[in-house]
């Protein structure tokens, strides 16, 4: 599906670090991170003494810890906000997703780091919601109270930002949530969303 952001790509391409998840990152998101493995205590290091960013993405093949895995094409870089050490060897940090970028290369460093090549993908415009739609408006309001989650800000109006919350918080299978990333038509991603939500409130 990453085929469809070609045209919305900037030119600037740049090395960007990577951390394969089983989760998605979506832009203006955030997620908490448990890191401890040496590499990306290395990483967390770098980017809170530079001010500094990474890649969040999917992974595609293999697993979060132990050898590199094959991460999926598209994925969302990242900044820590929060940063916490609870114990000698252990962070706990937050990161707030920004962009989204697609790699076009990678290879692993000597330490299994993940390094890749990457374009950023041009963010998605505001856009109003439709009128049939508004019911992931609504339930996305209750989630969060639900869950107790206080964004900095709201954009209840947004198909964007309401299609990119509900991604984040519904219980979607990974290579699901990959393909809502990857598409950068924000209504047609919220009569997915609809759809979803409808079929499982019978």
């Amino acid at each position: 599906m990453f085929e469809k952001l070609s045209n919305l790509f900037t030119p600037a391409v740049r090395s960007l670090p990577l951390f394969p998840l089983s989760s998605v990152l979506f832009p203006g998101g955030r997620m908490p991170l448990k890191i401890f493995e040496q590499r990306y205590l290395d990483l967390a290091k770098t980017c809170l003494k530079d001010n500094s960013t990474f890649g969040v993405c999917g992974i595609r093949e293999g697993g979060e810890v132990g050898e590199p895995a094959v991460p999926y094409e598209v994925g969302t870089e990242a900044r820590i906000v929060e940063w916490d050490m609870p114990q000698p060897g252990i962070f706990h940090v937050i990161v707030e997703g920004l962009e989204r970028y697609i790699a076009r290369s990678w290879e692993a460093q000597t330490n299994g780091l993940l390094v890749a090549e990457t374009e950023e993908v041009s963010a998605e415009k505001p856009c109003d919601i439709p009128g049939d739609l508004r019911l992931c408006a609504e339930v996305l309001k209750h989630l969060l109270a639900d869950h107790r989650i206080e964004p900095p800000q709201t954009h209840y109006e947004d198909a964007v930002w309401v299609g990119y919350r509900l991604s984040e918080l519904l219980p979607f299978k990974l290579k699901v949530k990959q393909d809502l990333l990857e598409m950068n038509d924000s209504v047609t991603r919220l009569r997915i969303i609809d759809q979803f939500l409808r079929q499982n409130a019978k």
